[in-house]
């Protein structure tokens, strides 16, 4: 029962660390129509900024910090590069968007070096929130849920109850009206890009603390981040929510067990066929659960191609 509780716990949290790095993606493709390739490296940059900045700001001024300067980065990216590709559709969207992640990385080994930095948790946050089956629960992850949870609050409020919402809902389904009455949309583009990239900076200050900060955590996390957008539908806030604890929690009661597809065929007296079969029946579900996020992509996908909160097409 502990080792379930522990499980849920942990995938919830890994399911919210993804919706802070996706939510900027969402936004992003959901105002804007792009998807960014380079998003995940604003993620790491976020990280590495705090890294950086701590020593002068504090942990607390550092996470403030960081995310203005990814936000910055994302505003000159939208304004010197992805504007003027920007009519000629995604494919020059997405292949620039990926040479840019692959600068991003090179440039962060060039001035941080090709390992991982000694970015920790802050003395205020390390310690123990609470006790469960023996095992102290580090309430760092509870720092970083709220965060989370805080941060699609914030969104969803802001998207949905306010002007600046009005005006960016607007200015991507009306764009000629939001003109005429008097709006700048690409200085409104320009902001949600930015805005979107904040949201990925802050995610990688406050996850690169907790886990490790290195050149490849961008890369680790990119690919997943795309399969939750895309189960979440594309441009769904709610949606990129309810994807990133559906995969978190799957993922994490996946890594404890232990048990093989063959066990499962036991119940209907097939257990000596998939035994003699052999290959992926004989393999552990602990040792597939990184391939479940996109096992469930691929279901999503045939059910409902728009994904489960995505709008028709």
């Amino acid at each position: 029962m502990d080792f379930l509780v522990i499980s849920l716990l942990n995938g919830v949290i890994y399911g919210l660390l993804l919706f802070m790095v996706s939510a900027g993606l969402t936004l992003i493709f959901g105002m804007m129509g792009i998807l960014n390739f380079a998003h995940a490296s604003f993620y790491m940059l976020g990280a590495y900024f705090a890294y950086a900045l701590q020593g002068s700001l504090g942990f607390w001024g550092a996470l403030i910090a960081a995310p203005l300067l990814v936000g910055l980065i994302g505003v000159l990216v939208e304004r010197y590069i992805l504007r003027r590709v920007h009519h000629h559709g995604h494919a020059h969207e997405l292949l620039i968007t990926f040479g840019l992640s692959f600068i991003i990385a090179e440039l962060v080994k060039l001035f941080f070096g090709n390992y991982p930095v000694n970015y920790r948790v802050p003395d205020a946050l390390d310690f123990s929130a609470f006790a469960l089956g023996g095992l102290n629960y580090p309430a760092y992850r509870v720092f970083m849920g709220v965060v989370a949870i805080s941060m699609f609050v914030a969104i969803y409020q802001l998207l949905t109850r306010t002007r600046v919402g009005i005006v960016v809902r607007s200015a991507l389904y009306r764009p000629k009206m939001a003109e005429a009455l008097g709006h700048n949309v690409p200085l409104v583009f320009m902001g949600v890009f930015g805005v979107g990239a904040a949201l990925a900076g802050l995610a990688g200050a406050v996850a690169g603390a907790f886990y490790t900060t290195n050149p490849n955590m961008a890369l680790e996390l990119g690919v997943m981040v795309f399969v939750v957008v895309v189960v979440g539908g594309l441009g769904s806030l709610g949606g990129a929510m309810a994807a990133s604890l559906l995969i978190g929690v799957v993922t994490s009661i996946a890594v404890g067990i232990d048990a093989t597809l063959a066990d499962f065929f036991s119940l209907f007296g097939a257990r000596a066929w998939a035994e003699q079969t052999g290959g992926v029946f004989m393999l552990k579900i602990s040792s597939l659960s990184s391939t479940i996020p996109f096992a469930l992509m691929l279901l999503v996908l045939l059910v409902r191609p728009n994904g489960l909160m995505g709008g028709k097409g």
